[in-house]
């Protein structure tokens, strides 16, 4: 995930750690590192899922809330980037490692923005067998406040902030944001920057999904566009090509193979991430899983 979560460091003797327990045991132990871009937004690096702050006179506007340990550290963080409360938080997915912090930010005074089907899935018990846990319904008091259907424009700090729904694919509730002046597009999830990216099938997601996104990030970006991604370094519309590259050519490799009726241990076995694995495996999801994720949707 984050460069922090690359290096998790051994769990403690005997203890049984699934990859949520690490995820987080990452957020808890792992400095916040801010990355300043331009145009008063810069990106935290260090709670789980990556996230964008627009600081300005009106005060500021988060993309994603980080997972709630971190609350400390992302305040300060936060303060050190300027005065100002937080007024609004963008919610790009549902996903804990990107909203588990949702509430303290909503207690704070912000209004949380979220598309509706994220909002609808954080109200539900929801089982994520590839990190190891049962994720229950969030607090009502926890939950994003202002429920997108559709696109949103909205202007603050002197900046547009262009809200975009994407199709399913990395989840069924996915949202792009668009920073139009300072040309920065942050994707949560439907991108990550050198790593294999999670499929949530239970919620939507689909490899299918996940190219059509990766397409669409593309067609929103220039030369010159500077792209968050949900996990990973910040990045840019080369980096964007590059993701959906390797998501076409493993959904092709993995096709191919599962068409000859191959099972998805026999699939693993032949290898077809181990052309991608040196630069994308890095990270909790390896070639192993990421295969199983292809397979399953083709």
């Amino acid at each position: 995930m984050t460069a922090a979560i690359l290096n998790l460091g051994a769990a403690p003797v005997g203890a049984q750690q699934t990859p949520y327990d690490m995820i987080n045991r990452a957020a808890a132990t792992s400095p916040i590192i801010v990355h300043h871009l331009r145009g008063g937004i810069s990106m935290l690096e260090g709670s789980g899922g990556n996230i964008g702050v627009l600081v300005g006179p009106e005060g500021k506007l988060m993309v994603d809330c980080g997972i709630a340990v971190s609350q400390a550290k992302i305040k300060r963080a936060l303060a050190g980037l300027g005065s100002g409360q937080v007024h609004y938080a963008i919610i790009t997915h549902w996903h804990w490692d990107h909203s588990d912090g949702d509430g303290w930010v909503r207690a704070a005074g912000a209004t949380l923005i979220a598309d509706r089907l994220a909002v609808q899935r954080l109200t539900q018990t929801i089982r994520v067998v590839e990190w190891g846990h049962t994720f229950s319904p969030v607090p009502t008091k926890d939950l994003p406040n202002s429920v997108l259907t559709g696109d949103k424009l909205l202007r603050f700090d002197g900046e547009t902030v262009r809200i975009r729904h994407y199709r399913p694919g990395h989840t069924d509730g996915d949202l792009s944001a668009l920073f139009e002046k300072a040309d920065i597009l942050q994707t949560g999830d439907t991108f990550w920057n050198g790593m294999y990216p999670f499929i949530d099938y239970v919620t939507g997601g689909s490899i299918d999904g996940a190219i059509a996104a990766a397409n669409a990030n593309i067609a929103m970006v220039g030369a010159r566009t500077v792209v968050i991604p949900g996990h990973g370094p910040v990045g840019d519309r080369t980096a964007l090509v590059a993701f959906r590259d390797m998501l076409v050519s493993v959904r092709a490799r993995v096709s191919s193979l599962k068409s000859q009726g191959k099972s998805l241990e026999e699939v693993q076995a032949a290898h077809p991430t181990a052309a991608f694995d040196v630069k994308w495996g890095r990270s909790v999801i390896d070639g192993k899983l990421f295969t199983a994720l292809v397979y399953r949707g083709v």
